[in-house]
């Protein structure tokens, strides 16, 4: 899909990215390798957008033959304080040998899905780290803020009305309005990334457009670039949060969907 020259995207400098993966990415990356991620439920991968935090751990592991299989707890806090876990299945018992990863939402279907291996009956787990990871377990932290590069306030302010003067909304309503305009008009740098951690339908891109004022204070608008449109033609809309983006994408593919059957 090609992208209008005056995204910006490259402008995004490697020095800002940060040392460690966020919540976000450890989920995207968690999903990448899993061959079963598409079966995991909307609900849950809604929740996991609110995460704050993360933390990972061996499970069990069996290594016997030259066959071996490990589990992994992945546990991230959400912005209610409560946790929600995601249990993977690691294991090399395919034709090829070629290691496989699985992520599953309950231990129950972790535990089926590890019977189903051919595995010899004493592969019992060789240990078991029964370590419960509680909520209170997890660092209590705020939602991370953005790293931006130096102060622009003339490029920062100029993304924000290209940003703003492109957006398509169908409904018109759900655009960014005056007051946003106004706001955005005191920003002093911006940082756009492409948004992970839910799946987004094919066709269609999500970015996060992250502005920060001359106070201190953060301001995001979150913009849905696709072709779904009658002539195949690019087009782009921008929402004020997250949800309402993902909830246009999933309408309009929906639509595009009936119109084309």
């Amino acid at each position: 899909m090609s992208v209008p020259h005056d995204y910006e995207h490259d402008a995004v400098s490697s020095a800002t990215a940060p040392s460690s993966p966020t919540p976000d990415e450890h989920l995207a990356q968690l999903l990448g390798r899993a061959l079963n991620s598409f079966e995991l439920p909307d609900e849950t991968l809604r929740l996991l957008d609110s995460a704050l935090a993360y933390a990972g751990s061996l499970h069990s592991a069996h290594h016997s033959g030259g066959l071996h299989r490990e589990t992994y707890r992945h546990t991230w806090l959400l912005a209610d304080g409560s946790a929600l876990t995601l249990w993977e299945l690691v294991h090399n018992t395919g034709r090829d040998g070629t290691g496989q990863h699985e992520v599953y939402v309950t231990e129950d279907e972790l535990h089926l899905a590890t019977g189903r291996l051919p595995l010899p009956p004493e592969a019992t787990p060789d240990f078991d780290l029964q370590v419960p990871i509680a909520p209170v377990q997890l660092p209590a932290v705020p939602p991370e803020r953005h790293r931006f590069g130096p102060a622009d306030p003339d490029s920062s302010v100029d993304h924000a009305r290209r940003l703003l003067r492109r957006a398509e909304n169908p409904d018109p309503s759900t655009r960014p309005g005056p007051g946003t305009a106004r706001l955005l008009r005191e920003a002093c740098a911006h940082q756009i990334t492409q948004a992970f951690g839910r799946r987004v339908n094919q066709g269609f891109a999500l970015y996060e457009h992250a502005f920060l004022l001359r106070d201190g204070a953060e301001v995001s608008l979150w913009e849905v670039e696709h072709t779904a449109t009658p002539d195949g033609r690019h087009m782009c809309e921008v929402y004020a949060t997250q949800e309402a983006a993902r909830t246009a994408i999933e309408h309009r593919a929906a639509t595009t969907r009936r119109t084309s059957a």
